[in-house]
C-alpha cells in the first residue's frame, strides 16, 4: 500500500500543470526517485540538483553559508529554484522551486539532532517546514525515507494535488510549518530589489506551439502600448516560423530609477485589457535579458539595433562587444529587426553595420511587411498638448 500511494500522489503531481526545480542536500534522496521513476516525470521536473559538498553549495549560493542546515537555508535554496524554474519553464505554467536541507544518521553516532527543513517557493507564497527526528529510532535509509515522504505530500500541496501520504513520522515528531502568503505588491517588490528575475502575466490564454518553450519577445517601456506594438509582434512571428509572443518590460532602467510598483501595474493592465501576455523582468540590458530568456528572439528596431553593435556601449571596446554578443549568441537569441527612424532618416537592418561574427544573429522584418513611423514618445507628447489644450478651455468656461 505504502509504494502504491506514493506512485498515486507523484502521478497526480505529474499531471498538474506545475513545473518545479529541486535543490536537495543532505537528504530526500527518494523523492528524486519517486518523482523521476514515475512516467511523466518530464511535465513536473525541470532540474534536480543535489548540492553535498560543501564548495558544490557556496557556488549553488553564490556565497559560504553560515549554517549548511537550517530552514534560512531552506529557503534562500528554494528561492534560488525557484527563479531557476522561472528561466527553465514553458511560458504561462506555474513554477515551483523547492529547498531541502537535512542533517540525518550517519555512519558515526551524531552529537545533534537529526533533523531536516524544507521550503517551497510558488509565485505568491512560501511553505515552510522542519522536522527533528527521534534519534536511534531508524537507520539512515528509514530517516531519508521519512523526509521524502515529506517531501512529496508538501509537492503535492503546493501543486493543488488531493490526497494524502503517511509520513511515517511519530506522534511525537510533530512538523514545525508556516505558510506566508504575497500580494501582487510584494511580488513586484521582490522583482524591483532583485529577489525574483521576471514576472509572466499569461494574458493572452493561447495555446502553444511545437516551438513551445521558444518565446518571441517585444520589450520596451510601452508608456503607452499602441497598436505599433501589437502589429509588429504579429509581423514578428510570422517572420520568425513560430514560438510564444510575449512583450517584456524592465522594472530597472540603465539610465532612470526603477519603476515603482503602481507604474507596473498600470503598464500591465495595458496588456490585459488587449489580452496578450506581458512579462515583467528586472534586467535592462539585452545580455542579462538573454540569460534569462535563452533560446529566445527580441524583437527590436534597428535604433536599438544600431545601439548594441556600437562599441560605444561597451567602453568603446569592439572586442568586449563582440565577447558580450557573442555569449548572447551562444544563449541561441537572436534578434527580429524592424524599419525605424535614425537621426531623421528611416532605415532597416541592411543599413546597418553588423560584425560578420555575429551577423546571423540579426534577422531583418521586411518594411513592406511593417514599418513604425510613431513612438510612445509621440503618443505621449500629443496627449500632453491635448490635455493641456483641455485644461485651457476649462480655465476660459470658469472665467466666464
Amino acid at each position: 500500500m505504502g509504494e502504491a500511494a506514493i506512485r498515486s500522489i507523484v502521478e497526480a503531481i505529474h499531471s498538474s500543470p506545475t513545473q518545479a526545480v529541486v535543490y536537495l542536500s543532505g537528504g530526500a534522496s527518494l523523492a528524486l526517485g519517486w518523482l523521476m521513476s514515475v512516467p511523466g516525470a518530464s511535465n513536473t521536473l525541470l532540474e534536480a540538483v543535489v548540492p553535498y559538498s560543501r564548495i558544490s553549495m557556496v557556488q549553488l549560493l553564490g556565497r559560504v553559508p553560515s549554517q549548511h542546515c537550517s530552514q534560512s537555508m531552506a529557503k534562500e535554496m528554494a528561492l534560488l529554484a525557484y527563479n531557476r524554474a522561472l528561466k527553465l519553464s514553458k511560458p504561462g505554467f506555474p513554477v515551483l522551486g523547492v529547498g531541502f536541507t537535512g542533517t540525518l544518521a550517519t555512519s558515526r553516532p551524531k552529537r545533534g539532532d537529526h533533523r531536516f527543513f524544507l521550503s517551497m517557493r510558488a509565485s505568491d507564497r512560501i511553505w515552510d517546514s522542519s522536522v527533528t527526528l527521534t534519534k536511534n529510532l531508524r537507520t539512515r535509509e528509514e530517516e531519508d525515507k521519512v523526509a521524502s515522504r515529506v517531501l512529496i505530500q508538501a509537492m503535492a500541496k503546493a501543486c493543488q494535488v488531493s490526497g494524502t501520504l503517511d509520513s511515517g513520522l511519530t506522534e511525537s515528531e510533530v512538523p514545525d510549518e508556516s505558510e506566508t502568503q504575497f500580494i501582487e505588491e510584494q511580488e513586484l517588490e521582490q522583482l524591483i530589489n532583485g529577489e525574483l528575475c521576471f514576472k509572466i502575466y499569461p494574458f493572452s490564454g493561447e495555446a502553444h506551439g511545437s516551438d513551445e518553450d521558444r518565446k518571441i519577445i517585444l520589450p520596451g517601456s510601452f508608456n503607452p502600448l499602441h497598436d505599433g506594438h501589437l502589429k509588429l509582434l504579429e509581423v514578428a512571428m510570422s517572420v520568425s516560423g513560430g514560438g510564444y509572443p510575449c512583450f517584456e518590460i524592465s522594472a530597472i532602467n540603465a539610465d532612470k530609477p526603477p519603476l515603482s510598483v503602481a507604474q507596473i501595474r498600470d503598464r500591465v493592465k495595458q496588456f490585459e485589457a488587449v489580452g496578450k501576455t506581458v512579462i515583467v523582468s528586472n534586467q535592462p540590458y539585452f545580455y542579462k535579458k538573454a540569460e534569462l530568456f535563452p533560446g529566445s528572439s527580441f524583437v527590436i528596431g534597428a535604433d536599438t539595433a544600431a545601439r548594441l553593435v556600437n562599441p560605444k556601449y561597451y567602453e568603446g571596446s569592439q572586442k568586449r562587444m563582440l565577447e558580450i554578443l557573442g555569449d548572447c549568441k551562444r544563449t541561441g537569441c537572436s534578434f527580429l529587426v524592424g524599419g525605424r527612424d535614425i537621426d531623421g532618416v528611416f532605415k532597416v537592418l541592411e543599413d546597418l553595420d553588423i560584425p560578420e561574427e555575429i551577423s546571423d544573429m540579426f534577422i531583418p522584418i521586411p518594411p513592406e511587411k511593417f514599418r513604425m513611423d510613431i513612438s510612445s514618445s509621440e503618443i505621449r507628447k500629443k496627449q500632453a498638448s491635448v490635455d493641456k489644450r483641455k485644461r485651457e478651455e476649462e480655465e476660459v468656461e470658469q472665467k466666464s
